[in-house]
């Protein structure tokens, strides 16, 4: 087991986000997480990637309030909850954050290499580049361009080629199609899926329930911060109580 987590609650001030929360991710899977908009998908990737933890403990006193953390999370066979964010990242686990987030004044290239920050071997950088490119040929050909100047859909190649710049382990993806026409959503998703058959382990949050189920291996339905349920989309599909009260089909 890749990743598992135990338990996991977290809540602002007065505010319960996650409710005591339990998941797995085996090595190779790609598994989903999916829910409505603020059901807790993206604390749930911030927590387990120690970004929350660093908001508690660099924010205080900011909007975010008290924030308290409870559970245990286990990476690789080893209990990261107590790490710093950037050590957990030395860990392997790699956060694709919502809504690409890129370097918006650097090239495209700059972007990419600042991804590549904890990789110091030269030749092992320049592999894990071409894979890069190999996935993604676009962001070679707009290798000079500036970041802010690119499309949606090419914003979000850079975020999920960034993130692969240090071979992650585990490579977490939050809602990867956020403000994506239907025809390049499917582009994204269709290289997501090719990562996967690469060897790459994924955890992709999401809403878009039919494009998620169409690929994952596993899925964990998220609601009012609690897992309601789990399966593969074929299971998860045959439960019309399912279908109706958390997946709006």
């Amino acid at each position: 087991m890749l990743l598992e987590v135990k338990n996991l609650t977290v809540s602002y001030d007065t505010a319960m986000i996650l409710n005591n929360i339990s998941m797995n991710v085996d090595s190779g899977e790609l598994v989903s997480l999916v829910g409505p908009n603020g059901a807790g998908k993206s604390t749930f990737i911030r927590t387990i990637t120690g970004l929350v933890r660093w908001e508690r403990e660099t924010l205080k006193g900011t909007r975010y309030g008290d924030i308290k953390i409870e559970g245990e999370v286990s990476f690789n066979g080893e209990r990261i909850d107590k790490l710093p964010a950037h050590d957990i990242v030395k860990k392997g686990l790699i956060h694709c954050p919502e809504r690409r987030r890129p370097f918006t004044e650097m090239s495209v290239y700059e972007n990419l290499m600042a991804g590549a920050y904890l990789v110091k071997d030269k030749s092992q950088m320049q592999e894990n580049l071409e894979d890069v490119y190999n996935i993604f040929p676009i962001l070679k050909e707009r290798g000079k361009q500036i970041s802010g100047t690119l499309s949606g859909g090419e914003q979000q190649m850079l975020a999920i080629g960034r993130s692969l710049m240090v071979k992650p382990l585990l490579l977490c993806i939050d809602e990867p199609s956020t403000g994506l026409a239907p025809q390049i959503k499917q582009q994204v998703f269709d290289k997501i899926k090719k990562i996967q058959g690469m060897g790459m382990t994924i955890l992709l949050v999401e809403q878009d329930v039919s494009m998620t189920f169409s690929m994952a291996d596993r899925n964990y339905i998220i609601s009012h911060g609690k897992i309601i349920t789990q399966g593969t989309s074929e299971e998860l599909l045959k439960d019309e109580t399912v279908r109706q009260s958390y997946l709006g089909l």
